[in-house]
């Protein structure tokens, strides 16, 4: 049965679901998972409605799908920054740089993992869970003394919050301007709410 399935699949099926993720992650941006159709995806790919489930059964598996893909791929940037073992005040900057960049470069997928992260965080494995990988730091940064925040759950949605809470601003068009420009503001803000020094300018 799976090989009659594949055989009905045109030569470029790899090049087609790649379009169906890319057309459903701009879609699922603008309007929401719930607000995008199936006819909404067939139209933006080219494609007839029945095409798309030769890929996917539902556009709610394209959602679950994309969000573990890039939700992990965010945890694992975050790693990155934590494996170089900076001091936090240095952490907390490079990790906000790095997502004002993400929303300046990759706009779809900032929008996608921050408007649906609440209908797809239970399902994320905790070894590719961005709020994990935060979270740690936050644990490291306690452990070493340089946070006096014991709450390692709070100390990070604090963070956080600091920093999406502009984003939305910003996806709504309340914050003209690349949010590169304001990741400075944004580091000091992060790091006034954590009760630590803010950078010396």
């Amino acid at each position: 049965m799976a090989g009659a399935t594949a055989a009905k699949r045109p030569r470029n099926a790899a090049g087609t679901r790649a379009s169906i993720e890319k057309a459903a992650l701009r879609l699922f941006a603008e309007k929401g998972v719930e607000g995008a159709t199936i006819r909404d995806l067939a139209l933006a790919v080219g494609v007839a409605d029945a095409a798309l489930y030769r890929y996917f059964h539902s556009k709610e598996e394209i959602a679950a799908e994309l969000f573990a893909a890039h939700y992990g791929a965010l945890a694992r940037r975050i790693d990155e920054i934590a494996a170089r073992e900076l001091p936090l005040t240095e952490t907390i900057a490079a990790l906000v740089q790095m997502l004002c960049a993400l929303f300046d470069d990759a706009p779809d997928v900032f929008s996608f993992i921050l408007l649906n992260q609440h209908a797809h965080l239970r399902y994320v494995r905790e070894e590719a869970n961005a709020v994990e990988s935060l979270r740690d730091i936050m644990r490291n940064g306690y452990l070493k003394g340089e946070l006096a925040i014991a709450d390692h759950e709070l100390a990070a949605a604090m963070a956080l919050g600091a920093v999406l809470q502009p984003c939305v601003f910003k996806l709504y068009g309340r914050l003209p301007g690349p949010m590169q420009d304001r990741s400075l503001d944004l580091t000091q803000a992060a790091l006034r709410v954590l009760g630590i020094r803010p950078i010396s300018i």
